[in-house]
């Protein structure tokens, strides 16, 4: 194959343009097996193919800097940076990471799996090679996928174009993100606007007009306003340029021969320059080129059974009810598991793009309104838009209910991904009711208990990306914890999905002769006051909570019961995640690595017991 002939970006360039059409084919054909095999993001990577070629056929990499925004886009950047044999372990502990990692490999620069931030990223990089004076050394920055639906691209863009800092912003146009209309006539201009022969006479012509005495300047505003006048006619939308960003384009996004000049031309130019890539994503691949929601962008599905699931059917029967009932989501529709709603009340549907932070002050703005809306969002995303639940939402008492799929440790998409902070950051909202089911009976209880019950603020409603308990399963009501086992001396409140940690631990030291107590709390904030009297009547009280142990859920308990009982309370042993970046693996795997398992929490209770022993004797 020749693709085993390719282990750096040098090999690429020695390559004619039909061994770059096999080599294409090649690449698609591994990247659909990988994905297969391992999960991860097949349409995005299907889609950049020949643009990634063409991008480390003209720059050099690492010594220019190559920037992904939504990292997910990568792949085939790995695997032209001699990382094919590691796809092997794509995703897996220890493995290849999904996403750029500038632990693996030179060649990456930004790990970055959040979308809209790689033009910021660009014009730091740039500024850092005007004052050092590595004037050659170009930046180079894919943006796309979405990107160009948030906010923080544009705020890029303006600083770039402002600034007149030169970079070379990569617009991946697949149909997911900004998309101007565009002529043949347009296309031809834009080719030309390329051409060195156009850049210089627009250079000696505006030269020309500046040095005229008294009218130059005068002569000159007319004809910018000429230029501008023509190419809103006849011309791609200008709005880059209106940035102060030069634009070219919109070029074939998989004709490597029509990239590689756009990109060497970008590469000639002064200050920062878009070269609008059009591409299909899932290209070559039918089954990706016929899924109209997300062109196979991955291999995720909504499981049957999943709390995703029972949040899916939950929010429908509930908007069958409540007519002022509308839901919220950032481009994540299908993972949030709300195609069901749109399909049945499509102008109740809000999808706001990656914008996360727009996502949660419109939805204040809805509240404001007389609407209750449910904003899907996972995790790690909303922490993109705390600053707006905080002071938008919460500061206004709107009565928002936030929806958080993926809290906690999540798995194969490594530190950007996990759901760590949620617990922390939204208990310390003032008014905030934040839920955490242990089952998936209890999302569809815990809904409409937040619509029922939370009218003057905020809620929310987070829970794991893992499958829940099968079988039976009780659930609670309003804002009561629930007693889930009885017993004396030892106390466990396993928060969410860790009740079930707690259960475990508790079966294992039943086994040793000790009858321990069991809570599952249901909702973190407000605490239950039934459950922390009776938690203060125990020697020791373990919380667990697959958040960071630092300011979450434990923390929380232990100061109540602190202020509960000052004197003579119980011990108190807060089980969580320590405040690291946790790197990808199965998320059994690293609860248990981190004792957050059911063994894990029968060792602090035992730990206990024998400290307790040693004081006595």
């Amino acid at each position: 194959m020749l693709l085993e002939t390719i282990s750096s970006p040098a090999d690429l360039r020695r390559l004619d343009q039909e061994q770059l059409t096999v080599l294409v084919a090649e690449i698609r054909e591994f990247i659909v097996d990988a994905v297969t095999e391992h999960g991860g993001h097949l349409g995005s990577n299907l889609g950049v193919i020949e643009m990634t070629l063409a991008l480390h056929r003209v720059f050099d990499s690492p010594n220019d800097a190559i920037l992904w925004d939504t990292g997910h886009q990568a792949y085939v950047h790995k695997l032209v940076t001699g990382r094919r044999a590691d796809f092997d372990r794509l995703r897996e502990e220890g493995g290849l990471s999904g996403y750029p990692s500038r632990a693996e490999s030179e060649h990456d620069w930004v790990e970055n799996s959040h979308a809209s931030t790689i033009v910021s990223y660009a014009h730091g990089l740039a500024v850092a090679n005007d004052l050092s004076g590595n004037s050659n050394h170009q930046v180079v920055a894919v943006l796309g996928d979405g990107a160009l639906t948030g906010g923080m691209a544009y705020e890029g863009l303006n600083n770039l174009g402002n600034s007149g800092t030169k970079a070379i912003i990569v617009l991946n146009d697949n149909g997911r993100s900004y998309a101007p209309t565009a002529s043949r006539l347009g296309e031809s201009l834009s080719r030309f606007r390329a051409s060195s022969t156009y850049q210089r006479s627009r250079e000696r012509m505006e030269k020309l007009l500046n040095d005229l005495p008294v009218v130059g300047a005068y002569l000159e505003k007319g004809v910018d306003g000429a230029k501008a006048a023509i190419r809103e006619v006849i011309e791609p939308p200008v709005f880059f340029e209106q940035l102060g960003v030069n634009y070219l384009g919109p070029y074939d996004g998989h004709d490597i021969a029509s990239l590689e000049d756009a990109f060497a031309a970008a590469a000639e130019l002064d200050g920062p320059v878009v070269v609008h890539c059009r591409t299909r994503k899932g290209r070559g691949y039918p089954p990706a080129e016929a899924d109209d929601v997300k062109n196979m962008h991955d291999t995720s599905e909504l499981k049957p059974g999943s709390y995703t699931d029972a949040f899916s059917h939950a929010i429908v029967e509930e908007a069958r009810r409540r007519p002022q009932l509308v839901a919220i989501t950032a481009a994540m529709p299908d993972s949030t598991g709300l195609l069901p709603f749109e399909a049945e009340f499509p102008e109740r549907f809000f999808d706001a793009g990656i914008a996360e932070a727009h996502a949660v002050t419109s939805a204040a703005g809805m509240a404001m309104g007389g609407l209750r809306p449910v904003v899907a969002l996972y995790s790690t995303f909303l922490t993109r838009a705390f600053d707006q639940v905080n002071l938008d939402v919460g500061l206004h008492g709107q009565p928002v209910v936030f929806v958080l799929d993926r809290a906690g440790i999540t798995g194969d998409d490594g530190p950007s991904h996990h759901g760590l902070l949620d617990m922390v950051l939204l208990s310390k909202v003032p008014d905030m009711t934040v839920f955490a089911p242990s089952n998936h009976a209890e999302v569809s209880r815990m809904l409409t208990d937040a619509l029922d019950y939370c009218t003057d603020g905020p809620a929310a409603i987070r829970f794991p990306k893992t499958m829940p308990p099968e079988g039976e399963v009780e659930t609670g009501s309003g804002l009561a914890a629930r007693k889930v086992r009885s017993g004396s001396g030892i106390c466990i409140i396993g928060v969410g999905k860790m009740l079930g940690a707690a259960e475990g631990a508790a079966a294992l030291l039943a086994d040793e002769g000790h009858e321990v107590t069991v809570w599952d709390p249901r909702v973190i904030k407000p605490l239950d006051s039934d459950m922390l009297a009776d938690a203060a009547g125990h020697r020791l009280v373990v919380t667990v909570e697959d958040g960071l142990r630092d300011g979450g859920a434990g923390s929380a308990i232990t100061d109540a019961l602190s202020k509960l009982a000052p004197v003579g309370g119980p011990e108190v042993r807060v089980l969580g995640v320590p405040s690291v970046y946790l790197s990808q693996g199965k998320p059994d795997v690293i609860l248990s690595r981190l004792g957050l398992d059911s063994e894990g929490v029968a060792d602090e209770v035992r730990s206990h017991l024998s400290s307790a022993s040693d004081a006595t004797n």
